[in-house]
Order: structure tokens, then sequence, then C-alpha cells
């Protein structure tokens, strides 16, 4: 009989939502998740752009498809080999088992903003990252945040775009995300004066420019085309912004209450042993490579090993869960001889 096992490397929201369903078609998916709880990044989150729908809700939602599925937390593929037909896996938890297929779903990280000394991150008192603010949004307390906040700033594009941080790529979430929260600051604090620096917008998917244009209309949301090119403190604590505005041609300077990083999205930092275990390969970003960047994105190059997720590049949600139901798919299909 064939074995029903499918295993998951990677509790995120791609991995849960294909786990939900590999089970709606009938197989038996193994999650092997690193981090003590599911969800990955998402868990962390508060709000989701566009609709600003709950990101708690959203891992809910998928961690109640997912009840009959086998989950281990705080566990990492310590081995893995391939067999005729399948996988034969150790984990470092001590478990053994046999799989049919393998599905990776490892995600990202975030940049470590620290590492652009120019921007004061860890430096200053009142320079945070982005997920250093939603982690606020969501009820964790830091006195970063200041209580009555006149001016903040978001700088868009840390570690994204950037040969110098060793990531040429566009982290495609960072413009919506800096958007997303300054409209919620804007509702925290509507006496206070947000400003978002960047080099360009790109609002490509649905609802995105119209989040943009509200962000303008609806809240005063400023934006100015323009590098950052230096951080300090003054005397008071404040932030001391220059940059240039390039549409106008004009100096800039700005005081904030409050700094913003838009950190970017990168591999993971397992991601190239994790490929060398499963024999597939490593693209020149330092994310996994597809079969090609076109028609065959959840598949590797190796047989019976698929991805979904920002373990290929960096993906929205929607992308994402769209991914993971399209590898679900490709799993079943190749399995039952279809692929």
């Amino acid at each position: 009989m064939q074995n029903r096992n499918i295993l998951i490397i990677g509790g995120g929201i791609a991995g849960m939502e294909a786990a939900g369903q590999l089970l709606r078609l009938g197989w038996e998916p193994v999650i092997v998740e690193k981090n003590e709880r599911l969800g990955g990044h998402v868990a962390k989150w508060y709000k989701l752009f566009p609709d600003m729908m709950s990101a708690a809700d959203l891992v809910q939602t998928l961690t109640d498809g997912i009840k009959e599925a086998t989950v281990y937390l705080k566990t990492r593929v310590a081995s893995m080999n391939r067999l005729k037909d399948g996988y034969s896996v150790v984990l470092s938890n001590g478990v053994s088992l046999q799989c049919s297929a393998v599905l990776i779903a490892s995600g990202f990280h975030l940049f470590d903003a620290a590492k652009k000394e120019e921007y004061g991150y860890g430096v200053y008192d009142h320079v945070i990252t982005n997920a250093d603010l939603e982690a606020w949004f969501g009820g964790a307390p830091d006195n970063r945040v200041p209580a009555n906040p006149g001016q903040v700033a978001f700088v868009h594009c840390v570690g994204s775009r950037d040969l110098k941080a060793g990531n040429a790529q566009c982290s495609k979430v960072c413009c919506m995300t800096a958007i997303k929260q300054a409209i919620e600051f804007k509702e925290r604090f509507p006496g206070a004066q947000v400003w978002c620096f960047y080099m360009d917008l790109r609002l490509f998917g649905k609802k995105y420019e119209d989040f943009y244009i509200n962000a303008q209309k609806d809240f005063g949301v400023h934006f100015v085309r323009g590098r950052v090119s230096e951080v300090s403190e003054d005397i008071d604590g404040r932030v001391v912004l220059k940059a240039e505005d390039t549409l106008a041609g004009l100096p800039v300077k700005l005081r904030a209450d409050l700094l913003v990083l838009m950190s970017g999205m990168l591999c993971n930092s397992d991601t190239a042993a994790l490929a060398s275990m499963v024999r597939t390969e490593v693209d020149s970003d330092g994310f996994l490579r597809s079969r090609d960047n076109i028609y065959r994105i959840n598949e590797s190059r190796r047989e019976g090993v698929f991805f979904a997720g920002a373990c290929t590049g960096s993906k929205t949600v929607p992308e994402t869960v769209a991914e993971a139901r399209a590898a679900a798919l490709d799993i079943h299909n190749y399995l039952n001889g279809n692929a």
C-alpha cells in the first residue's frame, strides 16, 4: 500500500494551508516546525493589508483546518534519505518516518536592521523596525514608541534592493506594509504627522493602489521620494533624518519622535543546509530554486520534493496561500501518477 505520509518542513501559513488541503485530499501530512508555535511570521503580525484582516484570525482558521495532521514543534529534520518510492526521514526529536513526498515551506527571515548602521537601529532610543511596530500594535510593550508622537517617519527598502546589504531583490511587501502601518499609526494618533521615505512605490496587487491613495486622502500620510542618507539623534532624543526629495530636487531634514525601518525579506539561514539535505538547488538570490519561475514554481528539480511560499522568494500572504494550495494539488497529482 502507498505510504500516505507527506512531510511538510515549516509550519507557517504555507505549510499549514498545504497540510489542510492534503488532509482533504486523503493524505496524512506531518508538519515539522523549528519554533514553538505554528503560524510563522504571520502569527507575530497584527493586521494584514489591504483589507486589514486580523492576522490572528487567519492563523486560527488555518489551525482549525489541520487538527488531524501530525505536528512536531521545536523540531528540525536531522537527516533524509531517498528511497525507491519516497524518503526516509529522521527528526531532531528522535522520530523516524517514511513519507511519499516532501514539501518545503521553510519561509524567510527579516533583514537585521542593525547592519545598516547609518539608520541607528539598536543605537538610538526611538528607532524600531516594522516587526517591532507590528508587535506593539498587537499589544507588546515597547518603550521606544513615544506616548504622544508628533512626527513619525518610515524608511522603505532597508536591506532590500541593496547590493551592499547582499540583497538586490525587492521584498514586495515593504511598501504596502509601510502604508498599512502608517494608516494604523494615524488611527491611533490622529494628530501625528506621518512621513514615508521611498525609492519608488511598488503597489502591484488588487486594491493596493486604492490603499495608497486612501493613506494620502483620508489619513494625510506624506510621501517623499528619496533615500534617507543620514540619521542622528538630537539633544532631546529625537531622531534627525536627512534626505533628498528627488521629485522636488530639494534637501529634506526632519526631526521625528519615532523612526520605523522597513526590514526586507531574506532566505532563511538554514536554506542552504536544507537544500543540501534534499539535494535540490539554491538560486542566486539565496532562496530555493524552482524547476522554473513561470509554470512549475512549486516543483524542485528533485524527485518528490516540492516548494510553497517564501522559501523560493519574497511573497505576499495571498501569494503564499495560493502557492500552498497549488503545491498540495501538485503533490496529489504526482503521487497518483498524473503529474
